[in-house]
Order: structure tokens, then C-alpha cells, then sequence
């Protein structure tokens, strides 16, 4: 007699990545040797990391960063792939999603060096030429047609998740739960036949609490917010999401944007994409384009509520729960 899916055994594999952790929840038939999975999955993330860092001198998109304007690099594949999406997404946003606000990244405190005032200066005052204007990708190569401080926080670590899905399929586990840091990709069922349940995290700078419970089948989601990364300045939190506009942190931003896409890449950007533009003009778009999002607004009196775009956030979601619910 052929064993069911609940007998199954449930492996939970995590590792470091990009200064946080990756996971993948996955159930196998006894006796399954998760060893070879979690070190695949470990180079994988590995890749990721030393091509997009820009904590690490050496990794492929800082050479980038380095080289002269106008000055073709060969990037890797991988890279490659990532940067056009990034331009992709950054056009098809109106620019508010941008990969070329590394200096306005770096200038705030929000990569490996403190905020610094003059760099302050320097990003809110430059005249920026937007990502998916002065990058060229060619078949093996990207250069620069302005000067442009590349950054790729706002998707690299979506690419990732999609990474350890696509490294997991090769190890021939098609259902699996995986993430890096709050952004998820759900791949086929659990054993029992239900979706996924990923929660929609509380934008509570205190303590990590669901504000609602997504069901997801063959999915991704993502989230951009003001309440784990930040800086303080005279007395207001400033989020680590950088409007191209300003060079500087969104203002009058959303608590939050969850998305969810097809991939978790797409997921990362558009999240970032919707941060910048707000609730009006980032649910505006989110209509154009067919995306599916769910603003979390802090009214005056401290309360949140959420406004939805799309089939699984509307007003009466096919895919959502709230969390007391569950």
C-alpha cells in the first residue's frame, strides 16, 4: 500500500543570507536526506548575494558601480536578468521604483557606512537620470550613459526566494513554503491539499503580530514598510524607502504595501514601487497593471486600516483572513 501525503516528513531548512535568514518549510517520504537540499539551497542564496551585495566591495554589481560611464562590464546571468527586471519595473512605474538610489541609500545610514549630512546633501540635490534611462544591458554586458549609483535592496532579495524555489524544483520538490525576511513564495500545496497560510505582518515597530492571513497556491508575496528599517531624524522616523523624487525617504508613506505576484522579484519592486507613490497614486497603478496589493494606512487615533486592490484584496478577498480569524 502506497503511504499518503500525511505521512510525509516535515523538513524546515534555514540559513544565513544578505544580513538576515532564508528558509524553506518542505515535506518528504521518510528517510529523505535533507543534506544535499539545505547546500544547494545555501549556494544559491550565496550566488545571489555575491553578485547583487552592496555590503561586499567585490560583488559583481559594485564592479559595475566602479566602472567608468560608458564603459561596458560583463555581468553575470543572473545579475543581468535582475537588472532588467529592475529597469522593466522602474519604466513600467513612472520611475518610482528605481535601482539607481544607491547614493541616496548609502547617504541616509542604510548601508554599511553611517548617514553622513554633505552625501545627504549631495542625493537630495543631484540631478538624478532614472535607472531605466542611463543602464544598457547587453547580451553579456551593462554599462552605464549617466552616472548612477546602483542598489539593489528593493529586489534582490524577492530574486533570491525565487532562487531557492527554482533550486528546490531541481531537487525535485515541487510544494514548499520559502522566504528570506518576511518575503515569501508558496510552491504547490501543503500535504493535507490546502494552500500555504503566510501571514500579512502588523506594521508594529514593537513586536512582530499578523494584521491577516493570506492563502497562497503557487504564489508570491512581499512587503515594503516603514516600522523594521529607519533612521531618526529631528525626531521623525524616517523609512529605509528612498524617493527618487526627493533622494530621501518617503514621506506621508503607507505603514505598509504587501503585493502579491508571480515571482517574488516582481512582488519586491512593485511593493517598493506602490511605498513611494502612496495609497492614491500606488493603487492607481496597481489597477493599470492588474496587481494585487493591500495598503495598511495609520490613522490619527493610531488605528490601521487597509485598503485593497485586486482579486485577493478587495473588499471581500477570495484569499485573505483576518488574523483573530484564523
Amino acid at each position: 500500500m502506497s503511504k499518503i501525503s500525511t505521512d510525509r516528513e516535515r523538513h524546515a531548512l534555514n540559513g544565513p543570507t544578505m544580513g538576515t535568514r532564508w528558509s524553506a518549510l518542505f515535506f518528504a517520504e521518510p528517510g529523505f536526506d535533507p543534506g544535499s537540499v539545505r547546500a544547494a539551497l545555501q549556494s544559491a542564496v550565496d550566488e545571489v548575494d555575491a553578485q547583487m551585495s552592496t555590503w561586499r566591495p567585490d560583488s559583481d554589481l559594485m564592479r559595475l558601480n566602479a566602472a567608468p560611464v560608458g564603459a561596458w562590464v560583463r555581468v553575470p546571468d543572473r545579475l543581468r536578468e535582475v537588472l532588467r527586471l529592475g529597469i522593466e519595473i522602474g519604466r513600467a512605474s513612472g520611475g518610482a521604483f528605481d535601482i539607481g538610489m544607491g547614493d541616496a541609500v548609502a547617504a541616509w545610514g542604510f548601508g554599511p557606512e553611517a548617514a553622513a549630512p554633505d552625501r545627504i546633501r549631495a542625493a537630495m540635490t543631484t540631478d538624478r537620470v532614472p535607472a531605466h534611462t542611463a543602464l544598457e544591458i547587453g547580451e553579456t554586458h551593462a554599462r552605464k550613459s549617466a552616472p548612477t549609483a546602483l542598489d539593489l535592496n528593493g529586489i534582490a532579495k524577492g530574486y533570491g526566494v525565487d532562487r531557492l524555489a527554482g533550486t528546490l524544483r531541481d531537487c525535485g520538490i515541487g510544494n514548499a513554503l520559502i522566504g528570506i525576511d518576511g518575503e515569501m513564495r508558496a510552491m504547490g500545496l501543503r500535504p493535507d491539499g490546502e494552500a500555504w497560510n503566510i501571514a500579512v505582518e502588523a506594521p508594529d515597530a514593537k513586536r512582530r503580530t499578523p494584521h491577516s492571513i493570506l492563502a497562497l497556491q503557487d504564489a508570491a508575496v512581499a512587503t515594503s514598510g516603514d516600522y523594521r528599517h529607519w533612521v531618526e531624524v529631528q525626531g521623525q522616523r524616517l523609512s529605509h524607502t528612498m524617493d527618487p523624487g526627493r533622494g530621501a525617504p518617503v514621506l506621508a508613506a503607507p505603514a505598509s504595501v504587501t503585493v502579491v505576484a508571480r515571482s517574488c522579484a516582481e512582488a519586491d519592486a512593485w511593493a517598493t514601487a506602490l511605498m513611494v507613490l502612496g495609497p492614491d497614486r500606488g493603487a492607481a497603478l496597481a489597477r493599470k497593471h492588474g496587481l494585487d496589493a493591500l495598503f495598511l494606512l495609520r490613522d490619527n487615533d493610531g488605528s490601521v486600516r487597509g485598503v485593497g486592490v485586486g482579486r485577493l484584496f478587495s473588499e471581500r478577498p477570495a484569499a485573505m483572513a483576518h488574523a483573530a480569524g484564523r
